[in-house]
């Protein structure tokens, strides 16, 4: 399967510029593996830790979410789906290793489909989960500011909301399942499958297309509103300090919204050099030297870890979720 640091959306020709990249390696040349057995044996561990403590992270989350009624709130919410978004890309995580480890794509089409478009889904949701946090936490700050409640702002809103994200997310994934589908090289006198976008002639311009689709709907549509919301919330903060008749924020709400903002932080440091390889994949011709080859696999292992980190976040950054886990433990 193709993987989707440098993924993302690639082809089935050997002719592009991101012919450097692991993803397509499968298709047209002897993977880098066979040059450089280091990367056979390493990346398989690394996938593995993230899959175990993914898996066991963010069940964790979801598991104290729906168990105790007091983690029914607003915010949570929408981290309760954002880490379903992160359990259900480590469930499939082990079928990249298996295919990583066979150097061949041996399970069928229709779950060729299935695992890109979940590749797919976990470069979108994660970031547009957070762009609603960000709308969530910025409509907060505003309310205290007025002194306003926000009556809309229920746990039932936040579910529709969530149902709305994941309509959203599966809307713009539907062209990659599309293309999704089995590619056996020419050039491979094995005929070894791959699981890959197979685009339409002129492959090149379907290519940049679908880079170009990802980097605007997955990067920068999404991490502009977020900046711009957190931008508005520090100039409200800032006028809010200056105005003694504005009431302060709460120890709580100042909590949540710190958590939120260190959340999103972790998960730009992780997803910007994914969407800055298509920037390069985009305007660049790389060598597939040692150097390059190990840079695209660092971006894939970074851009997968996201979807392990943010449990921790929790707990290490919210008492609410330190003393569920805790509860859970004791059990």
């Amino acid at each position: 399967m193709e993987n989707k640091s440098v993924s993302g959306s690639t082809h089935s020709s050997c002719n592009l510029s991101t012919d450097q990249y692991p993803s397509n390696y499968t298709n047209c040349t002897p993977p880098p593996w066979l040059y450089y057995p280091d990367f056979y044996i390493g990346l398989p561990v690394i996938y593995s830790v993230i899959c175990a403590a993914g898996l066991t992270g963010n069940t964790a989350v979801i598991y104290v979410i729906l168990k105790a009624p007091k983690m029914k709130t607003v915010t949570n919410m929408f981290i309760l789906n954002l880490a379903i978004a992160d359990d259900l890309f480590t469930l499939v995580l082990p079928i990249n290793i298996a295919e990583h480890l066979l150097n061949y794509w041996p399970f069928g089409e229709v779950l060729c489909k299935v695992i890109l478009s979940i590749d797919h889904y976990n470069i979108f949701s994660s970031i547009y989960f957070l762009t609603v946090m960000s709308v969530d936490r910025y409509f907060v700050v505003l309310s205290t500011v007025h002194s306003k409640r926000m009556q809309h702002r229920t746990y039932r809103f936040a579910k529709t909301v969530s149902i709305c994200v994941w309509a959203l997310v599966i809307l713009i994934v539907v062209p990659f399942t599309v293309f999704a589908g089995i590619y056996v090289s020419p050039d491979d006198a094995e005929g070894r499958k791959s699981c890959v976008l197979s685009f339409p002639i002129p492959e090149s311009f379907w290519f940049k297309a679908s880079r170009i689709y990802t980097l605007v709907l997955g990067f920068v549509i999404p991490v502009s509103t977020i900046c711009i919301l957190y931008s508005l919330m520090l100039y409200k903060l800032r006028h809010m300090r200056l105005n003694s008749n504005a009431k302060a924020l709460d120890k709580a709400k100042k909590r949540v919204t710190v958590m939120v903002f260190i959340v999103i932080a972790v998960c730009l440091f992780c997803w910007t050099p994914f969407h800055l390889s298509t920037v390069v994949a985009l305007t660049t011709d790389l060598p597939s030297t040692p150097l390059v080859i190990g840079i695209s696999y660092f971006i894939t292992g970074l851009s997968y870890a996201n979807s392990c980190l943010n449990p921790f976040l929790y707990a290490f950054l919210d008492d609410s979720f330190r003393k569920a886990f805790k509860k859970m433990l004791e059990c």
